[in-house]
Parts: structure tokens; C-alpha cells; sequence
């Protein structure tokens, strides 16, 4: 579903609901990315209190109302209520499937296991991105967007409450072997641990909320852009699917890469990819071959980048402190959508499309190289029993 918006929600907003800012266009996405990041901190929570299944199945079901909204929408701000809900959906399933993933395999295959989720999300990401700017070429947006998205709608829940089962027997395997690594963290606890008190979880925090500041961009910045120049929805749509192809299939590979060798090389190289490619972008004035090019890079930097941030974030801590610990961690990446989608959105009506690109360029590589600076290794040595993680 989020696929499917990347190519063609912005250009609805334009062509249907008359919207001529661009902060105003964006302001879906920064909707989306309010309510999935407090989702994802409440996931985090609930997760040893209500079952990750429950939460997945949950999720799946704010999915419903989306497609319906934007069917009956008379006016943008129907738009903006129906990513509300998207958001809520991504936040509790999409943080159930991260955390479940964790819980069935060990320690020194976490990178691996990263990657062909977050690969095999993306690679749904792409196909609808790139078939929805296809065929809204051929009819209306607003109709290819409502089918398609009922469709994912009922089949993520039907899937989930037929034959996902939860894996807290798992956790408690794990947890088995590192009795000494203590209790759950409250909220505030873990909160503060990945938001101030660890400098590595800081890091990872930051550079998570800034790699989402530049996909909100790709997502409502980069169809404008190219529309701008004269693309049609079908280029568009190829162009907006291209990056989280790339992005899908490399992180089979960058994940498993992680564990080898090792997180901050690839996080750090990631950023400064990403940075690359937003500023070729940025000086491509337009140009569908170089805008195509900048979609590969970007899609490049980001496969390094997103599966690494969370294995990251999970060598750092306990089993048990596990579900919050990503779940904050997700939380502030997810406000990236919410800076991303406001602050790109304010930054392309004052310096244009090409302006504020650049500015996300420049905030990608600062942030590189923080995580250069603050992010230290948990090598992944003996038994898993016998990993480092904080909370002992």
C-alpha cells in the first residue's frame, strides 16, 4: 500500500484536490510517519504484554478504513485521515514482523534475517510503486490506488490470523541462556537508553530518523520533481519503483554482510552513499537517465543502511529488553517521515524541489558521519549465551 502511494498520492493531491504547495502535499506523509512512530513506541511496549501475533493481527486491521477513506475522500484532509490509520497499521505489523524475525533466529544471523525482511517489504514496495504509476497512466489514480490497496488490506489480515504464530517461546530460549542480562526495561528506561544515555543507540537512533527524512523525500519530493520536468506518471512510477527495488534486493545481501563484517562500516558508508545520491539528484535538473541513476545509488545506500540500524540496535541490548528497545528505536526513525514530510515539504516552497533536495543531502552526510564518531561495535564472540548486551 505504501508502494502504491509513493507514485501516485502526491500527483492525486495535485490533479484532483488542487494543491499547489508542497508543504500541503507532504503533509500525508507526515501524518503517516506521526502515527507510526508512536505506534511503534507502543508496540515495543505491549509486545511482552499482549503477544507480538495479537499485535500483528491488530495491525492488519487498522489496514481496513485506508482504501475506503480514499474512495469516499471530498477533500484532502480524508487523504491525510487515511494515512493516519496506514500508520497505524505499518507500526504495529510491520514492528511485529521485525521483532518476530529477531526472535526465530540466533544472534550471529540477526543482520541476515534483517535483510530479507526488510527485502522482501521493499520488494512489495517496488513492484506496487512501479505497477501503480503504470497503470495510473492508463486510468484513474485515485481507483488504481483504492482496488489495489483493499486488496493488500484484506490479504495482510486474512494471512496473519490464519497462519502466523507468535514466538514467545523463542524469546524465552534466548532469554534462558542470559538469566544474568536482567528484566524487561521500562519505557522510560529503554527510552532514555536509546535517545541520550548510550551513545551507540543514539547514533543509530539519529541516523535512523535522518535516512527517513530522505525517504520522505524520495516519496513525495521526487514524483513532483520529475512531474515538474515534464515525466509522465508512467516514468514517475519507474523511477519511484526503481529505488526501493535496488533497495529490496541488495539488502539480501547487505544483511548478511552486517554479520561478517560488522555494523558501522556499512552504516556509515550507507549514509554517505545515500548522500551521493540525493546531491546527483539534486544537479540532474531533471533528467529521467540521471534521476534513474540517483534512484540506484539511493536505493544502494539506504540496502546498507536499514536492515544494519536495527541488527545494530538488537546486538545492544538483552532479549528481553528487545521489543521496546527496537520500538523506540523505530519510533525515532519513523519521525523522519514527519520532519521529512514537513520540513522537505516547507524547505521545496522556499528554495524548489531541487533546493530542498540538496538540503537533505547535506543532513545525510552529516549524520554519516556522527555515526562514524559515536557508534562502537558488539561483536558477535562464543555462544549466544555469551553475547555483550546492555542491561546486565
Amino acid at each position: 500500500m505504501v508502494g502504491l502511494e509513493r507514485s501516485t498520492l502526491p500527483l492525486i493531491g495535485e490533479d484532483e484536490f488542487g494543491l499547489t504547495s508542497s508543504a500541503a502535499v507532504l503533509s500525508f506523509i507526515a501524518a503517516f510517519g506521526l502515527a507510526k512512530s508512536l505506534t511503534n513506541l507502543a508496540a515495543g511496549a505491549f509486545a511482552e504484554r499482549i503477544g507480538r501475533r495479537r499485535l500483528l493481527v491488530l495491525g492488519w486491521s487498522f489496514a481496513l478504513p485506508v482504501p475506503l477513506l480514499i474512495a469516499l475522500a471530498p477533500s484532502w484532509g480524508w487523504v491525510v485521515l487515511a494515512n493516519l490509520f496506514l500508520g497505524l497499521n505499518q507500526g504495529l505489523a510491520w514492528s511485529m514482523t521485525v521483532v518476530m524475525k529477531l526472535d526465530l533466529v540466533g544472534p550471529e544471523r540477526r543482520g541476515f534475517a534483517l535483510g530479507l525482511n526488510e527485502s522482501a517489504g521493499y520488494g512489495g514496495v517496488a513492484l506496487a510503486a512501479a505497477g501503480g504509476g503504470w497503470l495510473a497512466s492508463e486510468l484513474a489514480a485515485r481507483d488504481v490506488l483504492v482496488v489495489a490497496g483493499a486488496v493488500i488490506a484484506v490479504a495482510g489480515l486474512v494471512v496473519s490470523a490464519l497462519l502466523v504464530r507468535d514466538t514467545a517461546a523463542h524469546v524465552a530460549l534466548e532469554q534462558r541462556g542470559r538469566a544474568s542480562q536482567g528484566a524487561p526495561a521500562s519505557l522510560s528506561e529503554a527510552f532514555g537508553d536509546s535517545t541520550w544515555r548510550d551513545p551507540g543507540l543514539r547514533a543509530c537512533s539519529q541516523a535512523g530518523l535522518v535516512n527517513n527524512v530522505g525517504d520522505a523525500l524520495a516519496w513525495g519530493i521526487l514524483p513532483l520533481f520529475l512531474a515538474a520536468h515534464g515525466a509522465s506518471a508512467a516514468v514517475v512510477g519507474l523511477v519511484a519503483g526503481l529505488y526501493p527495488a535496488v533497495w529490496a534486493v541488495a539488502q539480501l545481501g547487505t544483511g548478511y554482510w552486517s554479520d561478517r563484517a560488522g555494523r558501522k562500516p556499512l552504516i556509515v558508508s550507507g549514509m554517505l552513499l545515500q548522500s551521493a545520491a540525493l546531491a546527483l539528484l539534486a544537479a540532474s535538473g531533471g533528467a529521467v537517465g540521471l534521476a534513474a541513476a540517483s534512484a540506484v545509488l539511493l536505493g544502494m545506500g539506504t540496502a546498507l543502511v536499514y536492515p544494519t540500524l536495527i541488527a545494530a540496535i538488537s546486538d545492544a541490548v538483552a532479549p528481553v529488553r528487545r521489543a521496546a528497545a527496537v520500538g523506540i528505536y523505530r519510533f525515532w526513525r519513523d519521525m523522519g517521515y514527519v520532519a521529512g514530510g514537513l520540513g522537505a515539504g516547507v524547505a521545496a516552497d522556499a528554495f524548489g524541489y531541487g533546493g530542498a533536495i540538496w538540503v537533505v543531502a547535506i543532513l545525510t552526510a552529516a549524520s554519516g558521519l556522527w555515526v562514524a564518531l559515536d557508534l562502537h561495535e558488539h561483536r558477535l564472540e562464543g555462544p549466544p549465551g555469551a553475547l555483550p548486551a546492555r542491561g546486565d
